[in-house]
Formats: C-alpha cells, sequence, structure tokens
C-alpha cells in the first residue's frame, strides 16, 4: 500500500492537526465562532532567496472552494518579498480553519519549487533547463513537482506523468542503465538514433565507460550533424574541475568541425554551480535543488475578527492589500481601507467571494511566461 492522504482526506480535513480538531470542539460547545480574515505570509526567505514566485494557489483553490469563504491574493507566479501578504481568506472561523494545515501545506512546499525554479532559470538566462527532479521525492508528488517547476521557468520536466499534466512532452537523454546495457557508448547513441523518434533531440550520455572526452568524439564523429548535445553527468570523484573538463571537450569538438554539439550539464546542480559553469555549459538538467527545495515558511495569521483590527505578539493586525508604484516598481503593504491615485497598481485579484471562485487559474504555460517576465526585475543573490 501508498502511505498517502486521499483527496477526500484532504477536503474532510482529516489531515489538520490535532490542535485544530480540538480548538473546533471547544469553540463549537461554548459557540465562540466568529467572523475573522486571516492572511498568509512569509517573515524571512530561507537560505539565500531573496525573493519568490506564489505558487500552490490552484489546488488551495480546490479546498475553499467547497467553502462559504471569501478570498483576495496574488495571482499564480507572482512575484513576492519577505513580510508581504499573499493570500487573505475571510468567513467563519470554523468553516475554513481546521483547512489551515492543509492549505499551508499546499502553498509552502509548490512556492518553494517555484521559486528555486525561477532562482535556476534565473541564473541560466537563455540556456535551457530541465527539471530532473521527480525521482528524488514521493512518486505521488511527481506531477506537483514538475508543475511547480515548469511554471518557475524550467523549459522541461522529465515526467512523463507530470509532462501529460502541463500538456508538453517530456524532455529528458538516456540513462547510464541504457548504456551499460547496450555495452558500449557509440553503440547505445546509434540504437538510440535508430529507434527514437527524430523529433526527439539527440542528447547522448557520454560518462558511462571511458574519458568523457574521447566518447565525446567518438559520439560526434558517429552520428555528426544529428548529434545536438552531449551531456556529462560526472560522478563528483570522477570529475576534478568540471569546467576544466567540459571546456577541454568543447575544444576538441570545435578543433574537428563539431561546433554544432552542445554541452549539457547535470549532476548536483543548482543556481551557484549554474553560474559556475555557465562559461561551458549549453544546457543544464537539474534534479534535487528543485524537488527538494526549502519550502516556504508561510504562516496563517488572524489578522481581524467581527471586523476588528487583532493579530499575535509580532504581527501587523487589519486586513491588507499590496500595492506597486507603476513607474517605480515601489511596494507598499498597506491598510485595506487605504486607497491611492493611479500611480499605484494594486496587486492583489478577487479569487472568492462567498465560496465562488471568482479566478480562474491560468494554463502553466501562461504562468511560466509572467514568471519569465517577472524575473527580468529581479537580482539573483547568492550567500
Amino acid at each position: 500500500m501508498f502511505h498517502l492522504a486521499s483527496a477526500e482526506d484532504i477536503l474532510s480535513s482529516k489531515v489538520t492537526d490535532v490542535y485544530f480538531e480540538r480548538t473546533k470542539h471547544i469553540l463549537t460547545a461554548l459557540d465562540k465562532d466568529a467572523h475573522v480574515a486571516v492572511e498568509f505570509i512569509l517573515k524571512k526567505f530561507p537560505q539565500s532567496s531573496n525573493w519568490g514566485i506564489f505558487a500552490g494557489l490552484e489546488e488551495a483553490m480546490t479546498i475553499l472552494k467547497n467553502l462559504p469563504v471569501s478570498a483576495d491574493g496574488l495571482p499564480e507566479g507572482s512575484l513576492f518579498f519577505e513580510d508581504e501578504p499573499v493570500l487573505t481568506i475571510e468567513g467563519k472561523y470554523l468553516d475554513f480553519g481546521p483547512f489551515e494545515t492543509a492549505l499551508l501545506g499546499l502553498l509552502s512546499q509548490a512556492t518553494g519549487v517555484a521559486t528555486r525554479a525561477a532562482r535556476c532559470k534565473k541564473a541560466a538566462a537563455e540556456r535551457p533547463v530541465i527539471s530532473f527532479g521527480a525521482r528524488r521525492m514521493h512518486p505521488a508528488l511527481a506531477p506537483m513537482i514538475e508543475r511547480n517547476a515548469f511554471i518557475g521557468g524550467c523549459d522541461g520536466v522529465a515526467s512523463v506523468a507530470a509532462a501529460e499534466l502541463l500538456q508538453i512532452a517530456p524532455s529528458g537523454t538516456m540513462p547510464h542503465a541504457f548504456i551499460l546495457l547496450i555495452g558500449d557508448t557509440v553503440a547505445a547513441a546509434q540504437a538510440f538514433d535508430k529507434y527514437v523518434d527524430p523529433q526527439v533531440m539527440r542528447a547522448i550520455l557520454i560518462d558511462t565507460f571511458n574519458d568523457e572526452k574521447f566518447e565525446a568524439l567518438r559520439v560526434a564523429e558517429a552520428l555528426g550533424d544529428k548529434l545536438a548535445y552531449i551531456r556529462l553527468d560526472t560522478p563528483s570523484n570522477r570529475r576534478g574541475d568540471f569546467v576544466s573538463l567540459a571546456r577541454e571537450i568543447r575544444w576538441e569538438l570545435d578543433l574537428r568541425g563539431y561546433q554544432h554539439v552542445k554541452i549539457f550539464l547535470s549532476g548536483g546542480i543548482d543556481e551557484e554551480k549554474i553560474l559556475q559553469y555557465n562559461v561551458v555549459a549549453d544546457a543544464y538538467g537539474v534534479g534535487t535543488a528543485i524537488s527538494n527545495a526549502p519550502v516556504m515558511d508561510f504562516a496563517m495569521d488572524i489578522v481581524e475578527i467581527n471586523g476588528q483590527p487583532i493579530a499575535k505578539r509580532g504581527k501587523k493586525s487589519g486586513r491588507k492589500h499590496l500595492w506597486r508604484h507603476r513607474r517605480t516598481g515601489e511596494r507598499l503593504v498597506q491598510p485595506i481601507a487605504m486607497e491611492h491615485d493611479g500611480a499605484y497598481e494594486p496587486l492583489f485579484t478577487q479569487i472568492m467571494r462567498a465560496g465562488k471562485a471568482l479566478y480562474q487559474c491560468p494554463a502553466p504555460l501562461q504562468i511560466r511566461q509572467f514568471v519569465l517576465q517577472q524575473l527580468e526585475q529581479v537580482e539573483l543573490h547568492i550567500k
């Protein structure tokens, strides 16, 4: 059996933390339910992140659409910064409070994956980045991980199920197992070329048996113009200086007229290494760094009860909106009652009203384009 919560478990709030069940029991007994407003906000980014890409809203709405609540927030794929609310929900506390655990889980992990993918894509610039991380997490999570990797900026995903969800073709090269079973890198390359759809790019793994430089030359000679990429996934205990190795291969390929063959790097890649490898790499496969991205530690805090602003210590009370100056890009978090002239544009959109969804999540490709446009506005800080 698989150790999974079903959709029914999630929608019935069965995956809640037990203290919410106890809270519901006591508040019901005391007839103390109240109309509240809550906000989802991040106080501190993990590691070196200084901005994030908001994701998980579509799945969160799957919960909210069954509840008599109203919600406003950032559209899926929006850029956000620390101490900015990303979503607010308003309604009777007992109607949605027990779903806090599930809602935070959906938003926190999806946003973490999308943000790490965006950081990798920002580092790689125009170079393709393919998500290879499905194998590093529970397989039931693969479509969620790969979807958020894609909307965060990855150019493709390896998982077949995730590609179907995204309505794109899956991306990938070949495993070492294939070459080991064939018994020779060139023979494997020729078999791949013979039997795999010609529309699939010929990207050949060259580090299974022998020296990468000589394998690259053998494969280039065998496939000629049909060879698009040679892929290096050399383990760290054999790699030495990865940049130096790739430069040597590039030199030898160019010297023999194989300038069209590009270099694809994978194996322990993250945004910091991408910045180092850009001098030699033409494309990247990123696995664990994206799929095991640090979750965003969102909190769901009450900021209003029965129309009165209130919050726990260390939090700002009252419902809020997020604004951006149209010319300078300055962002402001201010109480919802405050209005601005035309110099500022509201960043929140209406998500739901009284249980009716008003926001329709765009297709993943549209969200990805939205993210890529926003990445032009930020810098990549590496601590």
